[in-house]
């Protein structure tokens, strides 16, 4: 293997260990995942990963993809072991999860690959809404290793696209503003807090 392919590698256990960690504190009753957010970020990857392979994508830049959907089917299947760890869903979260699906709906009609992959990215964006929005409101239903590991994951994906094509690169860098969002969304108040002590 290259040394681009141990990247992958790398960026693939860095993710198996950020989920291993929320489902962890999932099972716990500590993180509170929002399921209209878990069920759309495992249905928009597993759809983008079928549409670039389809358009003959480079394997090991899919991989990252792949796993940015399969990681968080677990994390959706863990909500419903432990009561404790369901978010109740509110009007908001719901119209998010309907716009994610009108987006999944419009890529099932189009024949392209390129606009699949585009309308793919825009139905794992909108479901990430809820999830940041709760995540603003109330950091601690949320384990921000899980966002901090998927964002190193993507960084070092990164040098292992083969060509920055939609096909190769879309999903990836809507991954990594997703987690910057998802990130200072989580830990905003600690990093204000320890600013004012430093201060």
């Amino acid at each position: 293997m290259s040394f681009i392919h141990w990247l992958v590698v790398l960026s693939a256990l860095i993710s198996v260990a950020g989920s291993s960690a929320y489902i962890r504190d999932t099972l716990k009753g500590k993180s509170k995942p929002n399921r209209v957010t878990w069920s759309m970020w495992a249905l928009s990857p597993l759809i983008g990963t079928a549409a670039a392979l389809y358009d003959h994508a480079d394997i090991w830049a899919t991989v990252r993809v792949f796993l940015a959907g399969f990681l968080p089917l677990l994390v959706f299947i863990a909500s419903f072991i432990n009561p404790r760890s369901y978010w109740k869903l509110t009007l908001f979260d719901l119209l998010c999860g309907l716009s994610s699906l009108a987006a999944l709906f419009v890529w099932a009609m189009v024949d392209s690959p390129e606009l699949a992959i585009l309308f793919a990215v825009l139905g794992d964006g909108l479901a990430s809404i809820p999830t940041i929005r709760k995540a603003w409101r109330h950091p601690e239903t949320e384990t921000g290793l899980a966002y901090f590991a998927s964002l190193i994951s993507v960084l070092l994906i990164i040098p292992s696209i083969p060509r920055w094509d939609i096909e190769n690169s879309a999903f990836q860098i809507y991954l990594l503003v997703a987690n910057s969002f998802l990130l200072f969304a989580v830990y905003r108040k600690r990093w204000s807090s320890l600013a004012q002590r430093s201060a």
